[in-house]
């Protein structure tokens, strides 16, 4: 195993034409050896906050040349929401650029600047909500996580790819800082920028993958269902997305539920701080079981503790009060279209049972033959629907249609459909099931 080390390094960074590779048995392409990335090669950007230097930005990456790395700095777990702290971009001839949303109402100009040019992110969806917020929305999509997933690599976290990759080690110790920070320390500006340092390049290198193994049309296929999906619609009832609501039984514990978490929004929303801060839901959720009706019991609850739960004790016990006065009270579940666990198939319905549990190993020895994960081959939720309730006619092409209507693309369904019509034709029947041990028999024989 032989390396051809650079030594024209600028700031840490190697020139994107001499990165060092090694060729190691067993993989198809040189594996390049790790070069640490300690700084952006054209030095860390000043942070863009007023409006002349947000239209000297805009006017350069305008004037750049090929595609765009894009990525965004968000708050989770710090400030309210998911929007956006700190954007980065960097396109041929433009350089890195550094931009605080705050001091702006929207970053439309940015947006026009990037009209008609490709968008590099990696896992497109955590940033692509936030920057639409911000009026920024791509014509068309590369997604780095996305394809490093369909070219089957083993991890395809940032920091992962570019080193399997491009061989270069990307830090990755302020991914979950708070960026509402301000001003922002340098450490942070540096590493932001190093984000979007080598997405032109990563692109290339998983272009080049993609095509090799004819998969390039699948990431194409599957970037433009990103865009054309949008952005998902709010949740209906998102309190119901509380951590641990399955411990609730009662409908009465349910509304206090309810009543505690938007409670807990609003004035999350009103403080700017996110809700988990204020009181966890794990404190909610016990609240909500002990249905305490005096400061000192609800202090006494499990998590119910720290400034806010003090301060504002009489508000929670406000949101207990008008839950145990309530008459209409919420559905402990609400109806839905969706089958049931897979694992109570085999008592509901042993035909569909049969039916998925023939198509998974299908599917799964396709996806292992072309070296994807199973969930991108075809996502479970689909394979799940349609063998629990089939085309009335079992033909790959009404398999295919039923495919299409639930929102699969069509190199899946292409793939998927012959796998799944011929499994559904010859179900293989489910094993028996072993009786349950009956303890009082065995107490018997003892």
């Amino acid at each position: 195993m032989t390396a051809n080390i650079p030594e024209n390094t600028t700031a840490g960074v190697p020139a994107a034409d001499t990165a060092p590779h090694i060729t190691v048995e067993g993989f198809d392409s040189p594996i390049p050896e790790i070069v640490e990335l300690a700084a952006p090669r054209d030095g860390v950007p000043l942070v863009i906050e007023t409006q002349s230097a947000l239209e000297r930005c805009a006017a350069a990456i305008a004037a750049g040349t090929g595609p765009a790395g894009v990525d965004a700095e968000r708050a989770s777990g710090f400030r309210y929401g998911q929007r956006a702290f700190l954007v980065q971009i960097r396109r041929e001839g433009a350089g890195t650029w550094l931009i605080d949303p705050e001091p702006f109402e929207n970053l439309d100009i940015i947006n026009d600047a990037l009209r008609g040019v490709e968008w590099i992110l990696h896992a497109a969806s955590q940033d692509l909500p936030c920057l639409s917020e911000l009026g920024m929305w791509p014509d068309k999509l590369f997604d780095t996580e996305l394809a490093a997933r369909l070219a089957g690599l083993p991890r395809v976290g940032l920091a992962a790819v570019i080193e399997q990759l491009l061989g270069f080690g990307l830090a990755k110790e302020h991914s979950a800082a708070d960026w509402s920070t301000r001003p922002l320390p340098e450490p942070w500006l540096r590493y932001a920028a190093l984000d979007v340092e080598v997405l032109t390049e990563l692109r290339e290198e998983l272009i080049e993958l993609l095509q090799a193994d004819g998969k390039l049309e699948y990431a194409e296929q599957e970037f433009a269902a990103i865009l054309d999906a949008g952005i998902a619609p709010p949740r209906v009832d998102p309190w119901r997305k509380t951590s641990g609501l399955h411990q609730i039984r009662d409908r009465r514990q349910l509304a206090a539920v309810r009543e505690l978490w938007l409670e807990r929004d609003s004035l999350a929303q009103k403080r700017d701080v996110a809700p988990g801060r204020l009181i966890p839901d794990s404190a909610l959720v016990a609240a909500a079981k002990a249905m305490p009706s005096t400061v000192p019991q609800l202090l006494g609850t499990k998590g119910f503790h720290g400034r806010a739960a003090q301060r504002e004790a009489p508000r929670w016990l406000r949101c207990i009060a008008a839950a145990r006065d309530l008459e209409d009270l919420p559905p402990l579940h609400l109806p839905t279209n969706a089958p049931p666990p897979p694992r109570v198939w085999a008592d509901r319905d042993p035909e569909a049972a049969a039916r998925l549990a023939t198509a998974r190993p299908l599917l799964q020895a396709k996806s292992d033959v072309l070296n994807l994960p199973l969930e991108n081959l075809l996502t479970p939720d689909y394979l799940r629907r349609v063998a629990w309730r089939p085309p009335s006619e079992i033909t790959e092409a009404t398999v295919a249609a039923e495919l299409r209507a639930l929102g699969a693309r069509e190199w899946q369904v292409e793939l998927a459909a012959p796998l799944i019509t011929e499994a559904f034709l010859d179900p293989q029947p489910l094993p028996p099931k072993e009786p349950k041990p009956d303890p009082a028999a065995a107490g018997r024989q003892g």
